[in-house]
């Protein structure tokens, strides 16, 4: 039987932890409105059967009938509680190598809006009433509740297995997988199933600790007896334990190589792949063709202005994007649609016109008379005349907008595909061969990150020492514009929130111009590690436009592509160089 969505119980440690606290608070939150969306849901009512004797006075004779009585009907008590805490712990080392197939259907808390709603709407058919309408909203609304609370739940548990398992944090498809295990275990145990094999199994190990007990005794006596024996017998345990662990873990890391690899991978046949960047390309060629054209396709203006973005795409962008939005292998036909919604997506062609009052000069004949003075003769002659005409004068406006193909997973995508596109670019789809530089100028390059050894003394200040710390755990994460988190990697100001909000800061999401609205401007002489530095014009954007973390002697950590090390004094930065500034 399934049970509600559960109010999860945290410890205060786990409530101070800068990491969790946002995530928990929204699960309690969360919490408190389905409790009080479920003590909106009227009680429902059931009927017991009660038997009721008369006497007749006059005949003595004694009758028994049957009447109904309606009584409150008690929801049953949830079975789940600090069990869901435990999900991130319960098995997920095997949960994370499974077929990513095996999560579908598992999203039991849509299952059970879902399972509300119907109910509701069946009662509503056949009321059909304004009046019984109206009582079904305090269902609706416990099934939105309820809906909004599993997703809260899941969301506070994975982040909380992120803090307890950081390694799972440096791969995009380990988080992307560990994220789907608990999903399908909070699924299990909200369906009762760790609850039930929870008794079971300590119900088995009270029966058997007696008899364990009892064995150990005697065991214990024997094992000093032959004592000498059994230290030789535990050193060649050791040995081949050793030797088992060592072989054990290598197949372990190869395992979870190969898995990496393969979920980072492009699916599709290479037909397929190629054949839809043919077909982006064929658009954006048509679209040049029509803007190099345009006073014969479009003519009937006086004048035409042009304001014009340049046409092209990376075609690791589209196809990590088409692989992300499909959640895997896609075929040619199958995209054909999506490929016109995401060109009409990145490109906007706009015309404007304006028309203006202008004047001309225009020559005229006229006609006057002329009397000759002597003879008084009339006579008439012609004569030309210039006058200012009026005209309309159309001036048309073109403006091509490139939205950058890069922008679009954010807008197009939830949270867990973007996390896959993250995946795909960072690794190419681990075919750098797809779309060589040569013939595909846009395409992506596999760029490693640059590292550097921060000197000793620029980490004395345990301020800046946290910063680091957590900034350096995502070397080499690709950049995803409009990214904040690990999940879906980041952008340049998304990194720099997120490792401010967790070194001791909490401004939230911020972009680059608004995260120097939150410092103090400090001339170059005197920047110190743990500033941050900002750039302007790196994009057609007001104000500062790129932000990194300064370390000191002239080196800074930022989100580039990938996330990396980069010296501030090559001519590109030092040209778009802004200011240096300090954090409150």
């Amino acid at each position: 039987m399934k049970v509600k969505n559960p109010r999860l119980q945290f410890t205060e440690a786990e409530m101070e932890d800068s990491r969790l606290k946002e995530h928990i608070r929204h699960a309690e939150k969360a919490a408190d409105k389905a409790e009080a969306a479920r003590e909106k849901i009227p009680k429902k009512k059931k009927q017991k059967q009660v038997q009721r004797r008369t006497i007749d006075p006059a005949t003595g004779k004694q009758t028994v009938r049957l009447h109904f009585e309606e009584v409150e009907k008690k929801a049953p008590a949830s079975r789940l509680r600090h069990g869901a805490a435990a999900v991130p712990g319960l098995a997920l080392s095997g949960q994370v190598h499974k077929k990513i197939g095996e999560t579908e259907g598992d999203n039991v808390g849509v299952e059970s809006a879902h399972k509300v709603e119907e109910a509701a709407e069946t009662a509503g058919r056949i009321g059909e009433s304004a009046h019984h309408s109206h009582k079904l909203k305090p269902y609706r609304a416990a099934a939105r509740a309820e809906k909004r609370l599993e997703k809260a739940n899941i969301k506070a548990l994975y982040h909380k297995s992120l803090a307890e398992n950081p390694q799972i944090a440096s791969n995009p498809f380990s988080r992307w997988q560990q994220k789907q295990a608990i999903k399908k275990q909070y699924a299990a145990a909200r369906a009762g199933k760790n609850a039930a094999q929870t008794a079971k199994n300590a119900g088995n190990t009270a029966r058997a600790a007696k008899k364990v007990a009892k064995e150990t005794k005697e065991a214990a006596g024997f094992v000093w007896r032959h004592r000498k024996g059994f230290l030789v017998v535990i050193a060649l345990l050791l040995v081949v334990c050793i030797f088992m662990n060592g072989l054990s873990s290598l197949t372990m890391l190869f395992q979870g190589g190969m898995s990496s690899v393969a979920g980072s991978t492009y699916p599709s046949q290479d037909a397929d792949m190629l054949g839809a960047e043919a077909d982006y390309a064929g658009m954006e060629a048509d679209l040049q063709y029509e803007l190099d054209h345009y006073e014969t396709l479009h003519s009937g203006y006086d004048e035409y202005h042009y304001e014009l973005d340049e046409i092209g795409h990376d075609p690791y962008v589209l196809v990590s994007l088409l692989t992300a939005y499909y959640q895997g292998e896609w075929t040619l036909a199958q995209v054909q649609g999506t490929l016109t919604m995401i060109f009409e997506r990145q490109y906007t062609l706009t015309e404007r016109v304006e028309v203006e009052t202008r004047y001309r000069t225009e020559t005229r004949t006229g006609t006057r008379t002329h009397t000759d003075p002597e003879t008084g003769e009339v006579s008439s002659e012609d004569y030309e005349y210039e006058v200012e005409v009026a005209y309309d004068y159309y001036i048309c406006y073109v403006t091509l907008t490139n939205f950058d193909l890069s922008h679009l997973p954010v807008y197009l995508m939830n949270e867990d595909q973007v996390s896959m596109y993250a995946m795909y670019m960072a690794a190419l789809g681990n075919r750098p061969d797809l779309f060589p530089q040569g013939e595909y100028p846009n395409a992506s390059g596999r760029e490693d990150y640059l590292d550097y050894g921060v000197p000793p003394e620029a980490l004395e200040d345990e301020q800046f020492a946290a910063m680091l710390r957590e900034a350096e755990k995502y070397l080499g994460y690709p950049y995803v514009w409009g990214g904040s988190n690990p999940s879906t990697s980041f952008d340049c100001s998304g990194f720099v929130s997120w490792v401010i909000n967790h070194s001791g800061w909490d401004v939230g999401r911020q972009t680059a111009n608004g995260l120097l609205g939150l410092c103090t401007p400090v001339s170059s002489s005197n920047a110190k590690p743990g500033d941050l530095i900002f750039f302007q014009g790196t994009y057609n954007t007001s104000g500062a436009s790129h932000v990194g973390i300064y370390v000191g002697n002239g080196m800074m950590l930022h989100c580039g592509s990938p996330i990396s090390y980069a010296s501030v004094n090559t001519p590109y930065w030092q040209q778009h160089f802004y200011t240096f500034a300090r954090l409150p």
